[in-house]
């Protein structure tokens, strides 16, 4: 039997890395979004959210090929600590004004 290397081989489970980013950073993105294009400038903390949404879109759009594998996990990675850190930082800033 003949095996054919010249096409790509697809990895089964490519979609592990954008789904695990995807479940608790979508929800985060969508309502940051909602929470902060009302401001009518551009900040830091938009300009992380846009990139989130742009990695994490990225993490889904790449080649479906093993050796893509660890940047398809570091684009969703990345882009849920983007997701996060806003609300991270929300949660923080709350703890310390009722502590003080």
């Amino acid at each position: 039997m003949v095996i054919d290397d010249t096409q790509p081989r697809i990895h089964a489970t490519w979609w592990k890395a954008p789904l695990v980013a995807s479940l608790p950073g979508l929800p985060a993105l969508v309502w940051e979004y909602m929470t902060f294009r009302a401001d009518g400038y551009t900040s830091g903390i938009e300009m992380a959210i846009v990139i989130a949404m742009v990695l994490l879109a990225g993490s889904w759009v790449l080649p479906h090929r093993r050796s893509v594998r660890g940047l398809r996990m570091a684009a969703a990675g990345t882009a849920l600590g983007l997701a996060m850190l806003p609300l991270l930082y929300a949660i923080l800033l709350g703890a310390a004004m009722a502590s003080g």
